[in-house]
């Protein structure tokens, strides 16, 4: 596969358009499809947004024609009035296009516990409606409007080698930890899928990718991962499922880095785990750590955090086996192998602390199986942008 120029645009049916104004963003993208089919994977927590609950009544009852998403309102705990907002949503942009409200998928990001600005939202449709089309730019400007604390918008777009294309936005920089944090990402391709097989595709992908990054440890009462699918282009699953891995794992880590206040990427890549549950909770462990966040920002070589991590992290661990590597700048440094410490590697961990992006490699010697997770660092400005969000 090759990365491609479009963002989401760049998929045969795809158009988009989107409007930022100030805290207050609406993005609308619109399939026009030859087989239409969609799917979608939503959070975990038990407080879910209201715009969650009617997307995945929609697509209980069918395929998703439009996304409609909004920035600067999470439309989270706002009760039955909520849920009116949310499908006021879908019902304001099916009209536009003359279809059912069935067929829109509504997403929300902001502050929870606060009602939808629709004067705002109604008052700015048409301007993102007049403008929807299938550039680059068109993609661009809808990855910026669903921003909230993003510093960077997150798009990736690629074409496989039998010429199907497959791309997304994202968008998440604090709230998160995915156990599908606020994070949405939104998903097009032209194969031609059946909903079945999207449905089996999108949950492996994102269960190698987003439900494998740390920010900060909080699940999003709006966590939303969508998926349409235009049918211009045959493809056989297994094609596909790498294509769309290579795009999630991209948008994951682009969070990943993107993370509030963050200055760092951390890698965690965690084998020899009894089971992939143990290498998945290691690996997840070591991002999530406050102790490990810190260090790396404060780039101390402070490697005996990460071990203990993985001690706590629920997997089987035999400290008599572990293995331990941190690699950054084109340097790596072997600091345990097997349970036995390398002296004298201190300056070169140092040098490696100086990274943007940090790799820890964790063999824990006791099976076959792996797993990668994404974090970064903990700074001051993390504690300075979420102690004055709301204000």
């Amino acid at each position: 596969m090759k990365n491609i120029e479009g963002g989401i645009c760049a998929v045969k049916g795809i158009r988009a358009n989107g409007v930022k104004q100030g805290k207050n963003g609406i993005a609308i993208m619109v399939a026009d499809a030859r087989q239409l089919s969609s799917s979608g994977v939503f959070t975990r927590n038990k407080v879910i947004a209201a715009p969650l609950i009617i997307t995945r009544e929609a697509l209980s009852k069918g395929e998703l024609k439009a996304i409609i998403a909004n920035s600067g309102c999470a439309n989270a705990f706002t009760g039955k009035k909520g849920i009116q907002d949310a499908k006021w949503m879908a019902g304001l942009l099916s009209k536009k296009l003359e279809c059912s409200p069935d067929e829109i998928g509504v997403a929300s990001t902001g502050v929870i516990g606060r009602y939808l600005d629709k004067q705002w939202l109604a008052g700015h449709l048409d301007e993102v409606c007049d403008h929807i089309s299938s550039s680059k730019e068109a993609s661009a400007a809808c990855a910026r409007a669903i921003m909230t604390t993003d510093t960077t918008m997150k798009e990736v777009a690629v074409e496989l080698n039998n010429g199907v294309r497959i791309a997304g936005i994202a968008k998440g920089s604090g709230m998160i930890e995915p156990n599908m944090g606020t994070m949405l990402a939104f998903l097009f391709t032209d194969a031609c899928l059946s909903k079945k097989a999207l449905d089996v595709c999108l949950k492996k992908a994102v269960d190698k990718s987003f439900n494998m990054v740390v920010v900060d440890g909080d699940t999003s009462t709006n966590d939303m991962a969508l998926i349409t699918a235009t049918g211009y282009s045959e493809c056989d699953e297994k094609t596909f499922q790498d294509g769309l891995d290579h795009v999630c794992i991209s948008l994951a880590k682009m969070i990943a880095k993107d993370g509030e206040g963050a200055t760092r990427l951390i890698e965690a890549r965690v084998s020899g785990a009894r089971s992939e549950a143990d290498a998945r909770a290691a690996a997840k462990t070591i991002v999530r750590s406050p102790l490990v966040k810190t260090a790396i920002y404060g780039k101390d070589p402070n490697w005996g955090r990460v071990v203990a991590a993985a001690g706590y992290s629920g997997a089987e661990v035999d400290q008599d086996r572990i293995s331990l590597k941190f690699s950054g700048n084109n340097k790596e440094a072997v600091l345990v192998d097997s349970g036995k410490i390398i002296e004298g590697k201190l300056d070169e961990l140092k040098s490696i602390m100086e990274s943007r992006e940090i790799l820890i490699e964790v063999d824990i010697g006791l099976g076959e199986n792996s797993a990668t997770a994404w974090g970064c660092d903990l700074t001051y400005d993390y504690v300075k942008i979420n102690a004055m969000y709301t204000t």
